[in-house]
């Protein structure tokens, strides 16, 4: 183990301020691991080929100043903070062997531990590089309207009664209403709509949206403070502060046990002095209990595993922020899913439409940078249809576009449905037809609703923000029964909460990451999700395959079985070793021998699955 990796990175669960910056600890620590495994093996090997004692002495203790100085350190500042560090107890165990004799025992658990250490740190590493490089959420700055004209400005020092300008392209400052203009905002992160929203003089408008093709002049109404953003954050806070209570409760844990150790340790060094045993052979036993008693092989049973299975998914597509993390993946028996952007792929696509319709349509959109016109135009190319050119092209945002095309003036529009986005196309004032859009559906999203339904035991539940009509066509499509639609972030939070067992939720857009971080487990999208959503996850899928979120559980589930068979083995090897001490004699190379045996069989079980084949998908 390496002191601070652990209780720094593994115990940070949904706070990511372990992982924003780039550390040289894993690089330090292999290098000094390196370093103490060559000074041991040439102190070792001089000491079969017959050098003098001074010669492999030296190289001994060598060893144990570059594997031992940084756990040395570590528990000398823990002390200072009234904290048992078990790493400390491991070198005082080193040091005590040596100092009857034993320099070699000493320098092997030296080693041994040290390049565990090494092994945890640059797989911990790796892991928070995963995940870095991730952007603020809402904009910093905004552009402030002031008599004197504008002025740039941090966007926390808006006030309600301000008025910002957004330009086309940018990111909304700050929740107001819109006092002038005309354009379309990306809400998707916020509302989960999948298209874009036009915003008119009197609409309102959420900070961190994202401005379409015109300028808008927005008067604030909340302070940044109060904003939709600022609200869902305190929600993500206050879920991430009530999983780290878990941990801390596993700290008390450890630092009993260690207590306990020391205390029987003494009392095995002391108690028979005091009846008149010898110095020697007392200060074996209780260096020999020390060590066999040290909880290292139960820590090493618990992170070899989850941090193999992290990099086994890390390969894979699935970054999973922490062990801790994957621990829970591997516990939860409930799966909730949002729909767009994650069930779905987020942007429209033509469902309906005649040839002719469409084709004049194209025409006229194929200037156009508006989801919709762009989606019109892929479609009319899928079909192979003739694109006519186009003059005179005009875009009003929120309404549609107008352009001449072979002498007509064609129109396209929004259009009033109920199940569907749709368009109208209208050619020199007369109606030529409609074009219906929908959001389509994953093609993995059946299948990863199907091997969850497998996994767990039950279906999993639709959470949206979507209409009830469009949530339900899409559950018919990947066979889910359970829908709740119309949902605010605060919504999706109670629903949560009201699914019994421990529950795994998966979505993309900022209304989700309230629910992400109350859930037990959460999976986060990360190609199109929000930077919160990436950032308040457990896990984040890199690609747009659903089927690895199955997968990542069902590895989770595997590492949490050989975790618990590894703590059987670690648990056996010390009781057995300790009772052999206490009640018999227990030769101290076989001590170090069962003891680090152990910790190294515990280790090369976890490590197994780095393997491929505990992928399944």
């Amino acid at each position: 183990m390496v002191p601070g990796v652990t209780s720094t990175l593994l115990l940070a669960g949904p706070d990511r301020t372990a992982v924003a910056k780039r550390s040289p600890l894993s690089i330090t620590e292999v290098r000094w691991a390196i370093a103490a495994t060559a000074l041991f093996l040439l102190g070792f090997g001089a000491k079969l080929a017959g050098a003098p004692p001074w010669a492999w002495w030296a190289l001994l203790l060598a060893c144990y100043v570059a594997g031992g100085w940084e756990p040395a350190l570590s528990g000398i500042n823990a002390l200072r903070e009234r904290t048992l560090d078990v790493d400390l107890l491991m070198i005082v165990a080193a040091i005590g062997a040596a100092s009857i004799g034993q320099v070699v025992d000493g320098g092997l658990l030296i080693v041994i531990f040290a390049t565990s250490g090494a092994l945890e740190a640059v797989l911990t590493q790796r892991t928070a590089d995963s995940v870095r490089g991730l952007l603020d959420l809402a904009p910093q700055r905004a552009c402030l309207l002031t008599d004197e004209g504008e002025r740039e400005v941090d966007a926390e020092t808006l006030r309600i009664g301000d008025e910002i300008l957004v330009r086309p392209g940018e990111r909304i400052g700050a929740d107001g209403t819109v006092a002038d203009g005309h354009s379309e905002a990306d809400e998707a992160s916020i509302t989960g709509e999948p298209l874009p929203v036009p915003k008119r003089p009197g609409n309102d408008v959420f900070a961190g949206s994202l401005n379409g093709t015109g300028a808008l002049r927005v008067r604030v109404t909340r302070d940044p403070q109060d904003s939709v953003i600022a609200r869902i954050v305190a929600m993500v806070e206050q879920a991430s502060a009530t999983k780290a209570k878990t941990q801390l409760f596993i700290e008390k844990i450890e630092q009993r046990y260690s207590v306990a150790m020391v205390a029987v340790t003494l009392a095995l060094f002391t108690v028979p002095l005091l009846f008149g045993a010898a110095l020697e052979p007392t200060l074996l036993r209780a260096m020999t209990f020390m060590i066999v008693a040290s909880p290292c092989a139960l820590v090493l049973a618990t992170m070899p595993p989850l941090l193999a299975a992290i990099a086994n998914a890390g390969k894979r597509g699935v970054l999973v922020k922490s062990a801790v993390a994957m621990e829970q993946l591997g516990t939860v028996d409930a799966v909730a899913l949002d729909k767009t952007g994650t069930l779905t792929e987020g942007t429209p696509h033509v469902v309906t439409g005649r040839d002719d319709v469409l084709s004049l349509a194209a025409a006229a959109e194929q200037f156009s940078e508006h989801p919709i016109g762009r989606a019109i135009v892929a479609a009319a190319r899928e079909r192979g249809l003739s694109i006519p050119s186009a003059a005179d092209f005009q875009a009003t945002p929120g309404v549609g576009v107008t352009a001449r095309v072979s002498g007509q003036v064609v129109v396209v529009r929004r259009y009033d449905s109920s199940d569907h986005t749709a368009v109208e196309v209208v050619v020199d004032d007369r109606q030529a037809g409609v074009i219906e859009l929908a959001d389509r559906v994953r093609p993995s999203s059946e299948a990863a609703v199907g091997e969850l339904a497998v996994l767990t035991g039950r279906s999993p539940v639709l959470l949206t923000g979507d209409n009830h009509a469009v949530a339900q066509r899409v559950a018919a499509d990947v066979g889910i029964t359970d829908v709740r639609a119309g949902l605010l972030p605060q919504d999706k939070v109670r629903a949560v909460r009201e699914m019994s067992g421990k529950v795994l939720f998966v979505g993309d857009g900022v209304n989700d990451a309230p629910a992400l971080a109350t859930a037990h487990a959460g999976i986060a999208l990360g190609r199109k999700g929000s930077d919160l959503t990436v950032d308040t996850a457990d896990a984040v899928v890199v690609g747009d395959d659903l089927t690895v979120v199955p997968a990542v559980v069902a590895l989770a589930r595997r590492a949490r079985r050989v975790v618990i068979a590894n703590l059987a083995i670690a648990g056996a090897f010390i009781v057995v070793l300790s009772i052999w001490d206490l009640v018999g004699t227990l030769p101290l190379p076989l001590g170090v021998a069962g003891h680090e045996g152990s910790t190294v069989l515990v280790a090369l079980n976890g490590m197994r699955l780095l393997s491929g084949r505990w992928w399944k998908r």
